[in-house]
């Protein structure tokens, strides 16, 4: 089992990222606030989850320990796979989740796509006593990230990454859409865009 990798950021995509660990590129699925924190040449240490299938092996991973132990606890609810897992960490941060889950906040909950009210009853029952209290809030800030000029295509590309996660393909294109339309600058960094994007579907289903 791969627990950690530690290494060299060679690409970076709408998805996924690769690291270089001694010549070797191991490409890993993770967040779109995880991506937009990655920079070309940054060395990273990812902590990871290997998803074992019959026609394939997918590294999903995380730049801190406790995201990659909620995408495992996730996944333990019946019904939830890892795409709709890294969807849950794409929407909700741990805090959040375990906020939600403390206070039955299935609303908060179904902001994720695939997991309609059912499913989110279901995680409120079955994580209850796994995933732990949620810290006190901080007012520490997050760091904006640095403008990039977009490559050509870039809301398309953001669009089918949101489709990836789950979301409708009218929906995506609507929250791309609205996202470039509300940037104050004419320059757009992708992972910036989807991190808009997403803010924008979290309040819709």
């Amino acid at each position: 089992m791969i627990s950690t990798l530690t290494g060299r950021v060679a690409a970076i995509s709408l998805d996924a990222l690769v690291l270089d660990v001694s010549g070797v590129g191991f490409a890993v699925r993770t967040t779109p606030q995880a991506l937009a924190d990655a920079r070309h040449g940054q060395e990273l240490t990812m902590h990871t989850e290997l998803v074992v299938r019959e026609d394939s092996l997918t590294l999903f991973g995380f730049p801190r320990p406790e995201e990659t132990e909620v995408f495992r606890i996730v996944q333990s609810v019946s019904g939830i796979g890892p795409r709709i897992a890294l969807a849950v960490l794409a929407v909700l941060t741990p805090d959040d989740l375990r906020r939600a889950v403390a206070t039955g906040d299935t609303a908060a909950i179904t902001r994720t796509p695939g997991i309609g009210p059912k499913v989110a009853q279901r995680m409120v029952l079955e994580l209850k006593d796994r995933l732990g209290a949620p810290s006190a809030p901080t007012a520490e800030a997050t760091a904006p990230a640095v403008p990039a000029t977009p490559a050509p295509g870039v809301g398309a590309d953001v669009a089918q990454a949101l489709i990836g996660l789950g979301w409708p393909e009218k929906a995506a294109a609507d929250a791309v859409d609205r996202a470039l339309a509300d940037a104050e600058d004419e320059t757009v960094e992708p992972g910036a865009l989807l991190r808009t994007a997403l803010r924008t579907l979290g309040g819709t289903r």
